[in-house]
């Protein structure tokens, strides 16, 4: 990564960080603990990335993502790690035949790609849950374990 890179991805994320309501630019860095508290970061890696002196590792990445409630292949595209050829998404429509087999999304793939806060993810599942046809993972779950684990299983397969 150039530095004139690591410029760039440092413009974006601070602009992102301020759209979502993290104060960064006061002197007493509430903005940043509060962000680093938020992601179950460090706040020297918070201060780092703003500073343009580092990118965050994966790990790191990922959980900012989720609190910035942007997807984390935007993030590591923006950020020059990987390009949009090495992350495609998903082909819609067009020749079913050609594409690779159907793979639903599970619910835990929906909720955090729709920014559902982590510790939703179990109301989200259960309410979603109810919406999706019975399939033969969720129909055995219910048998053998109760509604409750047919929810948390539909949507995958």
């Amino acid at each position: 990564m150039t530095a004139s890179e690591l410029d760039q991805f440092t413009a974006w994320i601070e602009e992102l960080i301020r759209a979502r309501g993290y104060d960064i630019d006061s002197p007493r860095g509430g903005g940043k603990s509060r962000l680093a508290d938020e992601a179950g970061v460090h706040r020297a890696a918070i201060t780092r990335l703003l500073q343009g002196q580092s990118m965050p590792d994966l790990e790191t990445t990922r959980r900012l993502a989720h609190v910035l409630r942007v997807p984390v292949r935007d993030m590591l595209i923006r950020s020059g790690r990987l390009s949009e050829e090495d992350l495609p998404l998903p082909a819609l429509g067009g020749d079913s035949e050609a594409a690779a087999p159907h793979r639903r999304l599970t619910l835990e793939e929906a909720a955090a790609g729709l920014g559902v806060p982590r510790d939703q993810w179990d109301m989200f599942i259960r309410v979603a849950g109810q919406f999706l046809p019975a399939d033969t993972d969720s129909a055995r779950g219910a048998a053998e374990y109760g509604p409750a684990a047919a929810v948390k299983g539909a949507g995958k397969g």
